[in-house]
């Protein structure tokens, strides 16, 4: 029997009992503004998620939602109730697998975000192994460079290219993120090989671009810091697309290596200026961030191990 169909919690055992198909009901029918979606998420009927919101609007003694023949909206006690449901229905799921930890079971769902770029070329590779070592687990793969409320939007663990987290989070490296400056043969034939940071501004560069401020290359060599102004006439948001552009011989690309260490090691792209280290906003390592609650499952524990064991972050 699911979870969400089978839990009480008696808040009033004079007079009210709620229970957390009511609750779910409730918090899914906020989240999609429609009974008739959140109906199809919970995979029940339209009436009966009607009734579960009827009994908790009788239970709480307010109106929960305003409704109308186009749409339904919360009221302000239901803004104001919408945390708690929230935060009910997250401990009695906690409650459940704190209790299969206790047994040692590796079961349960994780909900993972990671980069999209990173998460294909890298992370996608190790889950598997995972996956197979724990048949009882099931993994929720969520691909995007956005940065998720993690707590809100019930996120087990972030992985992130940054070494920062706000205080209510815990974060942990898990891998190495490198840099290099690499540029295709093609194109040093052309244009010459750049020997020094300020011979950068010489070539069409091109990196992980966002915003202009993304056009400074800060480069470290020992305690030296030198930042260059680079040009380039091609931008993108995306690594993967920096370096078929770089492969094109389009000018010169800042690149993290797992994107292209193939072709650099068949010589497709050549290091520029090994001395150098480029410093990005982006850092030298990916971070796995959580709410603290959740490191205390055994499963979320068991893959950051598997992945610092697998990516080189212990």
């Amino acid at each position: 029997m699911h979870l969400l169909e089978c839990k009480p919690i008696v808040l009033d055992r004079a007079t009210v009992t709620i229970s957390t198909d009511m609750l779910a009901a409730f918090v899914e029918v906020a989240a999609q503004a429609s009974v008739s979606a959140a109906a199809q998420a919970l995979g029940v009927s339209k009436s009966v998620v009607s009734k579960r919101i009827a009994q908790l609007e009788q239970a709480v003694h307010a109106t929960l939602f305003s409704r109308s023949t186009r749409r339904i909206a919360l009221t302000l006690a239901g803004e104001a109730y919408l945390d708690f449901a929230r935060n009910a229905l997250r401990a009695v799921a906690d409650a459940d697998e704190r209790l299969r930890d206790l047994r040692h079971e590796l079961s349960g769902q994780i909900r993972l975000t990671a980069p999209v770029s990173w998460g294909q070329q890298v992370l996608a590779r190790v889950l598997p192994e995972f996956l197979a070592r724990h048949p009882a687990i099931e993994i929720e793969l969520l691909l995007g460079d956005r940065l998720m409320d993690i707590a809100y939007e019930r996120i087990d663990i972030a992985l992130r290219m940054s070494a920062s987290a706000t205080s209510d989070l815990v974060a942990t490296p898990v891998a190495r993120l490198d840099w290099v400056i690499c540029a295709a043969p093609s194109h040093l034939a052309r244009s010459g090989t750049p020997l020094t940071p300020a011979a950068l501004v010489g070539h069409p560069c091109m990196g992980y671009w966002r915003e202009s401020s993304d056009d400074a290359w800060p480069l470290q060599r020992g305690d030296e810091l030198q930042t260059v102004r680079v040009h380039g006439r091609y931008h993108a948001n995306n690594p993967e697309a920096v370096a078929c552009a770089a492969l094109a011989g389009l000018g010169v690309a800042l690149l993290p290596v797992y994107v292209c260490a193939d072709d650099l090691a068949q010589g497709r792209l050549l290091r520029l200026l090994p001395d150098w280290t480029p410093v990005t906003k982006f850092g030298n390592q990916v971070t796995a961030v959580a709410v603290p609650d959740r490191l205390r499952l055994l499963r979320n524990r068991a893959l950051l191990d598997h992945l610092k064991d697998r990516l080189g972050g212990r």
